[in-house]
């Protein structure tokens, strides 16, 4: 069945008054997502918060969403604020020692080069190596891997499939930020099997910030101490009437790096995002994200742009002798929102975009060149 993308159009309002192509900075909020919030409160009102532990009933749900999503076990996913957070719980919960070595592709959000070098203090070496030299930069002290599903500046998608099996044959941890396309492109972790992933919901997911989750393998798990330690992190924390005072015995579950409350009202707004896009299919929103980046690249062509990379919906546009900045500001003028990045303008699209997003983008740049 055809879906309707003027109807879904419909469910993000600041589309009405803007050309939003910047979802690598900040996807949309749907109505639903919004309602839902409101319907959170309106809730908390009415029943005065008494029946607050069906809260997490409901994030459980929200959970099994998101399992489905990325392909794994509910049981694998706990709830973080963003994914720095997720990169702290690895970096901390990992027995270091001196001379230990972490590799990450040059030009990786900040998030992924500042936690690891941070450990160099501790004799723990840090590197930051290209593409195209990534394999021999993995060597015997290698501990970890870290590395986005698409590049934030670029838009280039490493094979993760082929990375995550090399580092396996060596004991390497492979952790994966999957912020810039989980959401827009499908990820697959029974097939990519990375040791973590971590998604801030608030790009491709079109969550509200603050909303994000990490998967870690049960045998990560086995491992991975938590970092933080809270009233749920004894695994029978839902006895509230009589809550344990000895040392916490660890559920099994990722739901163990949690440790303390949970963002309940965005959680609400994350499972009405997130079934929005399994209503519409991930291979179908994929399809469509796709589509209008490559049909981006064309009028970048157009234009004497030159597109740097392909494979998900970030275009990282290079024009000779212009500096990017100055041209993002002018289109923010004309209301078309579009980012600069490390010398290039970078152009991103979603599934709620259309051509005529795009035909006014065209007819926007084209006048600024």
């Amino acid at each position: 069945m055809s879906t309707d993308w003027n109807a879904v159009r419909a469910q993000f309002p600041a589309l009405a008054n803007w050309t939003y192509l910047n979802t690598a900075t900040y996807g949309q909020l749907p109505r639903r997502a919004t309602e839902a919030v409101n319907k959170h409160f309106a809730h908390r009102d009415e029943l005065a918060c008494w029946d607050f532990l069906s809260w997490f009933d409901d994030a459980d749900r929200v959970r099994s969403r998101l399992a489905q999503l990325v392909g794994c076990d509910a049981a694998d996913i706990a709830f973080i604020p963003n994914a720095s957070t997720g990169l702290a719980i690895l970096v901390s919960g990992l027995d270091w020692h001196p001379g230990d070595r972490i590799v990450a592709l040059e030009g990786e959000f900040p998030n992924n080069i500042y936690a690891p070098s941070v450990l160099q203090r501790r004799c723990v070496e840090f590197i930051e190596t290209s593409w195209e030299r990534f394999y021999g930069a993995i060597d015997e002290r290698t501990r970890l891997v870290v590395m986005s599903s698409a590049n934030y500046v670029t838009g280039f998608t490493p094979p993760l499939e082929e990375v995550a099996d090399f580092l396996r044959r060596r004991d390497v941890t492979f952790y994966v930020d999957g912020t810039q396309s989980v959401g827009a492109v499908r990820f697959d972790i029974r097939r990519i099997q990375p040791d973590v992933l971590a998604v801030h919901g608030y790009k491709w997911l079109i969550s509200p910030d603050g909303a994000g989750f990490m998967y870690v393998s049960p045998e990560l798990r086995k491992r991975l101490d938590p970092m933080v330690v809270g009233w749920r992190s004894h695994r029978d924390w839902r006895n509230v009437d009589n809550l344990h005072h000895g040392t916490p015995e660890f559920s099994e579950t990722a739901e163990k790096y949690e440790g303390a409350i949970l963002p309940a009202s965005l959680l609400y707004a994350m499972e009405a995002s997130v079934d929005l896009i399994l209503e519409i299919g991930p291979e179908t929103i994929e399809n469509r994200v796709l589509e209008l980046a490559e049909k981006v690249r064309e009028i970048a062509r157009e234009l004497g742009g030159e597109p740097v990379a392909k494979g998900c919906g970030i275009v990282a546009i290079r024009f000779e002798g212009r500096d990017p900045s100055p041209l993002a500001r002018a289109l923010k003028e004309q209301r078309v929102l579009v980012s600069a990045r490390h010398g290039l303008l970078r152009v991103s699209t979603h599934f709620y975009n259309n051509e005529d997003d795009l035909e006014r983008f065209r007819s926007a740049l084209k006048s600024l060149l």
